[in-house]
């Protein structure tokens, strides 16, 4: 386990506050619809769900966003919605947490991804999805490459997110376009991938696949227990794509970081697990934020694997407690 001094962990928070991040990826409307079950429905064998309350939230790369922004650091989020309510909605909601809309893209052609989740008795019961999965239009990727570019070449940018959602924004022209400003730029580059795009990020400085995608997207079977056909497996992931290092995130085995000079499984931390939506969001922004704060890999580690376990105590996509995950951090990682 990562271990520091107080100091060390107070100082690496303060710093996080001056980090810029661009974030690139599906942005989605997270509508909640709760409720309480006392019966079941006579028309047909599910629960019938009396509703005392809806809300809408950020969602998909946006949410990555709140937890950049909750940390204290500021986020630049690109990406596309639709010319339609849900759209203007996104704006609203943006405008409400005080997000600049300066890295979206309007598309006529697509509607803004809505995903609706029914909750019963804080159960997660049904959820509703509305969206286009095909790739945005060459044309669009162009538009949208600029926006980058010049956001790029304008503002002073620590580290770049692909938050990868499998939802027709993120194409391979694009990435390798976006890696190789990067490079040139000197400006680090994590990726939060899906199975459609999964190789397409060569060259990026820090991979962060759960083991679901891990496997599906190597093609690869092996038994997730053996820490040696697990460090294989991200060996090969590491040859494949010449990333720098990669980070696998297990669930309740915690995560596998794969860097330079280290090989490590970090044992995730006891928990009152309520709902593990939005973790995976939640670990790639503070892993982001380490990345360009210059910490070593199991400290970035460390603090990811926190803060995911920390947040799947709450029920919904809710981004990280800054506070909270600072005394999480206090009470474990202090020597």
């Amino acid at each position: 386990m990562a271990q520091l001094t107080e100091k060390e962990i107070r100082s690496i928070f303060d710093a996080f506050r001056k980090l810029r991040v661009l974030i690139i990826g599906d942005v989605m409307i997270d509508n909640y619809v709760w409720g309480k079950v006392t019966r079941i429905s006579p028309e047909a064998p599910v629960p019938v769900v009396s509703v005392t309350h809806k809300e809408k939230r950020l969602g998909g790369a946006a949410n990555v966003a709140l937890n950049i922004q909750a940390m204290g650091a500021t986020p630049i989020l690109c990406s596309v919605i639709g010319v339609d309510h849900d759209g203007q909605q996104f704006l609203q909601l943006m405008q409400e947490q005080k997000l600049a809309p300066k890295g979206l893209l309007k598309s006529r052609d697509r509607i803004t991804t809505v995903k609706t989740r029914v909750i019963g008795n804080n159960h997660h019961l049904l959820r509703v999805d509305e969206e286009i999965e095909y790739d945005i239009t060459p044309h669009e990727t162009s538009l949208f490459a600029q926006r980058i570019a010049y956001l790029l070449d304008t503002q002073k940018i620590d580290v770049i997110i692909f938050e990868d959602y499998d939802k027709g924004l993120i194409t391979e022209p694009l990435i390798r376009d976006v890696v190789n400003r990067a490079r040139k730029l000197k400006v680090p580059v994590v990726v939060d991938p899906k199975k459609k795009h999964f190789m397409n990020y060569h060259g990026a400085t820090l991979f962060k696949p759960n083991l679901k995608e891990l496997k599906e997207g190597l093609k690869v079977d092996f038994d997730h227990s053996s820490e040696k056909e697990l460090a294989k497996a991200v060996d090969l992931l590491k040859t494949k794509l010449k990333i720098e290092m990669a980070m696998i995130t297990l669930s309740e085995h915690g995560v596998y970081v794969h860097g330079r000079k280290v090989k490590k499984r970090i044992s995730a931390h006891k928990r009152d697990i309520a709902d593990v939506s939005g973790a995976g969001d939640t670990v790639v922004s503070v892993a982001a934020l380490a990345l360009a704060a210059g910490l070593k890999p199991e400290v970035i580690a460390e603090m990811s694997n926190l803060s995911g376990g920390l947040v799947c105590e709450s029920v919904g996509v809710v981004p990280i407690n800054r506070d909270a995950l600072l005394q999480e951090c206090l009470r474990v990682m202090v020597r």
